[in-house]
């Protein structure tokens, strides 16, 4: 269990839920305008749905997700669980400092367009 590297797990997790949320929105897209040409239902209509099933489509992924991780952890100890927390941590403070970096930049060029 030490040898699992928990980057690679959840960038794998990750990039396989955007695969099948943009495999899913392509072809719901396609459904859809296939019912629009045949007159089933109006581009609004046809929008709406579309909206609908992709929206529907990433609650499914992120349960998936989440029911993945928990299984994982499931079979750690409860040391590793201990590890595990601590990394995804580490990364979220990451994510928030290198967010709160670029708000930094960007407020001399809001202070300049005001001026």
């Amino acid at each position: 269990m030490a040898d699992f590297d928990l980057t690679e797990g959840l960038r794998k997790m990750f990039l396989a839920g955007v695969g099948a949320v943009a495999t899913g929105a392509e072809k719901t897209q396609e459904v859809v305008e296939e019912l629009v040409k045949k007159g089933e239902l109006t581009v609004e209509q046809g929008k709406t749905l579309n909206q609908e099933l992709t929206r529907k489509a990433k609650e499914v992924i992120d349960n998936t997700s989440e029911n993945a991780v928990r299984a994982r952890m499931k079979a750690m100890t409860a040391e590793e669980r201990a590890a595990f927390a601590a990394k995804v941590a580490q990364m979220a403070a990451e994510i928030d400092e290198a967010s709160v970096k670029v708000d930094v930049e960007e407020a001399p060029e809001d202070a300049d367009a005001a001026e």
